[in-house]
């Protein structure tokens, strides 16, 4: 099984850069989007057909904004969008898939950016998030949980840990959540193979930013022990410029 997640900024967007070309390709059995910004009906779907994917996607309530979507070429023993919770569902950052015994979540953090009322939800939304990942934990222990956290983990994910210290992403509170959630049971993949240095998943649009690598690591697959065995490869995708993230890529083995 081969998985990528990729914040597209835009799913329409997106597909004007060249997105579809990269889907035939065959860059991914699965492919998790969040933020394709599109209601349901502006959902290029035929065009994504026609890559040989088949589409399942959650929009928000708000016309481009959010929202989240999965792409496979695996058929989905079940698709469930939302988690039940009134404001995470209204803005459309959950969406589920059971593959076999393996339960896929693909999810759009909230990012904090817009103020203090934004930072103090997205506060709230991980520990929500947090006590949804153990309920389903509990009936389907074998997970994979992707999509854009909108945090950095460690100094190693961000190209200045000092002076982003106090910046939403990268503060305390967030990183003492992510150390939470790898000390329960849940296994950061790409730092399962890789220990580098200088590995982001987005950049800035300011200031020459990618082209300078100076990116943060926000975009993560992470999965639960029982998984942990299967681990093949991880890496991101940097070359892969459709958006000002980049996809994430695991491979497990069968």
């Amino acid at each position: 099984m081969r998985i990528i997640t990729y914040n597209v900024n835009g799913i329409r967007s997106a597909m004007k850069k060249g997105f579809a070309d990269w889907l035939r390709s065959d860059p991914a059995d699965i492919i998790c989007l969040q933020e394709i910004k599109a209601n349901a009906e502006d959902v290029p779907v035929a065009d994504i057909n026609a890559t040989g994917y088949e589409v399942f996607s959650y929009s928000a309530q708000k016309k481009g904004y959010s929202g989240v979507a999965i792409l496979t070429k695996l058929k989905p023993k079940n698709v469930i969008c939302g988690n039940g919770l009134q404001q995470s569902d209204a803005e459309g950052r959950v969406i589920r898939a059971d593959f076999g015994d393996i339960t896929l979540i693909n999810a759009y953090f909230p990012s904090g950016t817009s103020g203090e009322d934004r930072q103090a939800y997205k506060y709230q939304w991980l520990d929500e998030f947090f006590t949804y990942l153990d309920e389903v934990r509990k009936s389907r222990p074998k997970m994979i949980i992707c999509g854009d956290y909108n945090i950095c983990h460690k100094a190693i994910d961000i190209h200045d840990p000092v002076r982003n210290k106090n910046y939403t992403g990268f503060l305390p509170e967030e990183r003492a959540w992510m150390d939470k959630l790898f000390g329960n049971g849940y296994v950061d993949t790409f730092r399962h193979f890789n220990q580098e240095p200088h590995q982001y998943s987005w950049w800035s649009a300011f200031g020459g930013a990618r082209a300078n690598n100076k990116g943060w690591r926000i975009d993560y697959i992470n999965v639960t022990e029982p998984l942990k065995a299967k681990l093949k490869h991880a890496e991101i995708m940097p070359h892969i410029v459709h958006s000002d993230h980049c996809p994430v890529f695991l491979e497990l083995k069968k």
